[in-house]
């Protein structure tokens, strides 16, 4: 842009003259009386009936009526009026056409404006050029805004304030902010940044939108001699959109000591801000002040009062969020979809789904959010028959071909575990975006089905549609699930290549992946690496060392995370309290679960009361841990009681498990794995009848076990073993080296522990039996198939079996091979005869 077409302000051309012609002593007062009398379209109806007669009011009153439904937004009657004027045969002057202008732009009828616009001629003036570059600035047509603004220049005029704002906006966009940078010079050098607060407030959208430049667009800000609500509501968006929310509350405090009073679009604005940061303290207040200000009926305020209550609905608050949405007098499709939502992220899906139907009896139709949300809330509770009933609902409103729609549909049949729905829906989608593949990736991640994950992954690199750190994840998160290692590690270079390796969420990730996979130390390396750690990261190491049986680690690696100045949210102190849990420290146990509350806050949860029973009933102290659970501030659930159950088994303590068993059944009559557990009690105690009784039980019940399942990754391929499972192509090499195996490990003192075969049979059948469990199968056929002195990685789907536990300690010290099983509840790291737990487990 050359800037030497700018004229200095003596040279401004003045706009013409304007000629008042006499107004008509009949039609033009009438018009104007009715006008008067606020009966706009009455005054439109008159002009229309004396036109018919040959009878038109004079220029200035057909410019009344059109700056009258410019005003009131009455487009469609601003158009009666052109047509008036053009049967009137009347030339129209420069206000009227810049009127019109105006009208056309507003209404988003582009095209008309140019129109106008180019019929003017010598009749253009400053109003003129400025209308029509905000014309094209407000629909999105750039280029032509700009480039209009380059021809006002050229023809001799002067920018005021409304025509810089008018291309400062049409360079609120990535392909003008080039552009943009010559503007601000312009403006600076004109000295209307230090006079006009829509210039300043069109710059900070300019360098906000445009740049993303917050930085530029918060000195544009301070520069602002005055700054009134607007502005001040404008920074304070931005900043949360540009993700810097926390700025936006530091804004919203120094606007109150500043002067300017909020109104209800800084209020909403600042409240979205609570939402985002879960501040539940200060969105409390607003709300007092909204109650105050008088705002409280205000649908946007409302709407965001239940927005803010939902986010933060950890600190309880759902119930306030649903009294706000009650005391609404008018409800819009946001308020709704708020609500909805929230109930079902809250994972009050019935409440989600009740809602939903109560809103399509009244007027407000749901939009794409609306059914996404109760779209999840069907995939919580795995309804899919309601789940189609709405699907067809969004299909009769037009919502057949909505992205977003679609998304929620393929993840709502993908969490109702019906893979192959969930993958037509996603063939059927019209467009597939990021979120498509990223839903669908994640789900045959979750359902263990890493292969139909990592085709998706090569389909989204061949579309070129970028993937992202959401996509890595849930790769990692379904190798973690398997233990496919080689398959992390494949994942990990591809994020190195794509860069996305320092990304806090995927180094997150990497830390839980290596860790459940059995690479503790990787798991370290990756954490060591990280260099803005949050408390998910922390916690996931924590996890990772107490999950392997490092306990000590898990504690000093809490203490690094305090003295960092990182707070500890439930999750990490339920991974503090199971490190001491796994290793017997019960007097560091007590201690931290005695400081959750008075040193950060945290009030204990059922989770952490279960750790603690946990804690006391793995050292033996079962009537202690019962007193615990009588003590507890609510009522025991059946994780505490299981847990529980759990200790008496591996302590064969029958009579407290009896009553155990008592309590889960009261809340869970039909759960199987508890009456698998007091069957398994009963037999080790060798109470036989009493376990087939339990186990007729069942089979009356039509209650089946989990069946027990090991497995291992081999180059890339995952091996799944059963208890006496003859099905693999090597079974015979791997029966033949265990039998060798046997017969080794025995010489080295090896005993068959046969107190664990739960069936009431002869001696040597039980060996047998023995030596047939899935989790020795798996370690063999990893010895037969990988090389020395590669780590053996066996993963078992249920608690390992102790003459399991014994025979692979001996195993590991007869090949010299480390041995690592991953069970349902830690690791066992196994070297040269011993094991990581120390035997307690």
């Amino acid at each position: 842009m050359n800037l030497s077409l700018f004229p200095p302000p003596s040279t401004v051309k003045l706009s013409p003259s304007r000629q008042n012609l006499p107004p008509s002593p009949l039609d033009g007062r009438r018009l104007v009386a009715r006008l008067d009398g606020g009966d706009l379209r009455g005054a439109i109806t008159r002009l229309e009936l004396a036109s018919r007669d040959g009878s038109h009011p004079d220029v200035l009153t057909f410019s009344l009526l059109l700056k009258s439904c410019i005003r009131s937004r009455a487009f469609a009657l601003g158009r009666r009026v052109h047509r008036a004027l053009a049967r009137s045969g009347l030339e129209p002057d420069s206000v009227i056409l810049n009127s019109l202008i105006s009208l056309y732009s507003k209404s988003n009828d582009w095209a008309e404006a140019e129109r106008v616009f180019g019929d003017m001629g010598d009749k253009r003036d400053l109003v003129s050029w400025s209308s029509m570059i905000s014309c094209y600035a407000n629909n999105h047509m750039e280029f032509e805004a700009v480039d209009t603004f380059v021809h006002m220049l050229e023809d001799g005029f002067f920018p005021n304030d409304y025509c810089f704002a008018a291309v400062a906006r049409a360079c609120s966009v990535p392909e003008s902010a080039s552009i943009g940078d010559t503007v601000f010079g312009f403006i600076i050098k004109s000295g209307y940044l230090d006079s006009d607060v829509c210039v300043g407030c069109a710059l900070i959208d300019m360098f906000a939108k445009g740049s993303a430049d917050l930085v530029s667009a918060r000195k544009v800000f301070e520069k602002m001699p005055e700054r009134n609500v607007v502005a001040w509501t404008l920074m304070m968006t931005r900043c949360t959109q540009l993700g810097s929310p926390k700025k936006a509350v530091d804004l919203f405090l120094d606007m109150l000591v500043s002067g300017p009073v909020p109104d209800r679009f800084t209020l909403t604005a600042v409240l979205s801000v609570c939402s985002e940061l879960e501040l539940l303290s200060l969105g409390v207040q607003l709300h007092s002040w909204v109650i105050r200000s008088g705002l409280a009926s205000d649908v946007c305020v409302g709407c965001s009062l239940v927005d803010m209550y939902v986010k933060s609905v950890d600190g309880g608050s759902l119930h306030d969020s649903r009294k706000v949405f009650d005391r609404m007098q008018d409800h819009n499709v946001m308020s709704w979809t708020a609500i909805i939502t929230g109930y079902a992220r809250a994972e009050e899906n019935e409440e989600a789904i009740k809602l939903f139907w109560e809103m399509t009896k009244g007027p407000v139709r749901p939009n794409h959010f609306t059914f996404a949300g109760v779209l999840k809330a069907c995939g919580n509770i795995r309804d899919v028959d309601m789940g189609i009933q709405i699907y067809a609902l969004a299909i009769k409103l037009g919502f057949a071909c909505d992205t977003c729609v679609g998304n929620s549909l393929v993840s709502m049949y993908s969490r109702s575990g019906h893979m192959e729905d969930a993958q037509r829906a996603f063939d059927a989608l019209f467009e597939k975006n990021l979120v498509s593949y990223n839903t669908l990736v994640d789900a045959y991640a979750k359902s263990l089905e890493s292969d139909e994950a990592f085709e998706l992954l090569h389909e989204i690199e061949e579309r070129g549609i970028g993937t992202s750190a959401f996509t890595f994840a849930s790769l990692l998160s379904g190798v973690a699930s398997v233990g496919a290692i080689g398959k992390g590690e494949q994942i990990h270079a591809r994020m190195v290549k794509s860069g996305l390796d320092s990304n806090q969420c995927i180094s997150n990730a990497l830390i839980s992946m290596y860790s459940r996979c059995g690479n503790i130390e990787a798991a370290f390396r990756v954490f060591s690496e990280t260099r803005e750690k949050n408390v998910i990261t922390w916690t996931s190491m924590i996890t990772g060392f107490a999950k392997h049986g490092f306990g000590t680690r898990a504690l000093d690696t809490f203490h690094q995370m305090l003295d960092a100045g990182v707070r500890p949210n439930e999750i990490t102190y339920v991974a503090v309290l199971s490190s001491c849990s796994h290793v017997g420290l019960i007097s560091d146990g007590w201690k931290h679960f005695r400081s959750m509350y008075p040193e950060h806050g945290i009030v204990p949860r059922t989770e952490h009361y279960a750790c603690m029973v946990d804690l006391l009933g793995r050292s033996g102290s079962l009537v202690e841990a019962l007193q615990f659970i009588n003590s507890m501030p609510f009522r025991a659930d059946t994780l505490v009681w299981r847990t529980f159950l759990g200790a008496c088994r591996v302590h064969g303590n029958v009579e407290l498990a009896k009553q155990a068993a008592a309590m889960i059944f009261e809340q869970e009559p039909d759960d199987p794995a508890t009456y698998i557990l007091l069957s398994n009690i009963y037999a080790l105690a060798g109470l036989w009848e009493d376990a087939a009784a339990i186990r007729k039980k069942m089979k009356l019940k039509n209650l089946t076990k989990e069946a027990g399942c090991s497995w291992i990754e081999v180059k890339n391929t995952v091996h799944k073993f059963y208890v006496g499972d003859a099905s693999h192509p090597k079974a015979r090499e791997i029966y033949e080296e265990l039998d060798r195996l046997a017969s080794r490990i025995k010489k080295l003192g090896y005993v068959p522990n046969t107190q664990f075969v739960l069936h009431d049979v002869e001696e040597g059948q039980k060996e047998q039996y023995l030596l047939q469990h899935s989790e020795k199968i798996a370690v063999v056929f990893g010895l037969i198939s990988t090389s020395s002195p590669k780590s053996i990685r066996v993963f078992k789907n249920l608690r390992i079996c102790g003459d399991c536990h014994s025979a692979i300690k001996y195993i590991s010290m007869a090949t010299g091979r480390p041995i690592v099983v991953r069970d349902a509840n830690r690791f066992h790291h196994f070297m040269d005869g011993t094991c990581s737990c120390n035997d307690y487990w």
